[in-house]
């Protein structure tokens, strides 16, 4: 299984662009599912869609705004989850390797949870339309974080 995986990034890779095909001031649009492993025992795994709108600043740096839907699954009680909103800043080393943070809010769709700070640091690999990337996001009013991966198609506007 981890060759048929291995193979199969390696052939994105190939076949795509050896850039992110970016250029100053444009613009790029990018669709993600994630899933993720809480950094606490309440919830068992997350699940969630997200939508990035992603401005270059420069050939190696972008500005991004990013929200969707987080689900949290716990196996005794109810599930929960929440609407991240974030802005983070992007900067490639070298052609497709990516550095990412972003700071936002958590806003809990179920009753009684309020609104979190939300802050996620990651890393990632981007070519012309495919992005994977793993970050670590942490929600200090809910009392948990998340490791998270992040597969996400993207073009440019």
């Amino acid at each position: 299984m981890k060759h048929k995986i291995l193979f199969l990034l390696v052939l994105i890779f190939t076949f795509s662009a050896s850039y992110s095909q970016k250029e100053k001031g444009s613009f790029r649009l990018g669709y993600g599912f994630n899933g993720g492993v809480p950094t606490n025992n309440a919830f068992n795994f997350s699940l969630g869609a997200d939508g990035r709108l992603q401005y270059d600043i420069s050939m190696k740096t972008s500005f991004s705004a990013t929200t969707g839907y987080t689900h949290l699954f716990k196996s005794t009680e109810h599930d929960t989850g929440f609407i991240p909103v974030k802005l983070g800043f992007k900067s490639f080393i070298g052609n497709q390797i990516y550095y990412l943070g972003e700071v936002g809010a958590a806003i809990g769709v179920s009753k009684g949870m309020g609104t979190s700070f939300l802050w996620a640091p990651g890393i990632g690999i981007a070519t012309k339309h495919i992005d994977i990337s793993l970050r670590y996001e942490n929600y200090n009013r809910f009392d948990t974080g998340q490791v998270s991966l992040r597969l996400a198609y993207g073009y440019k506007l």
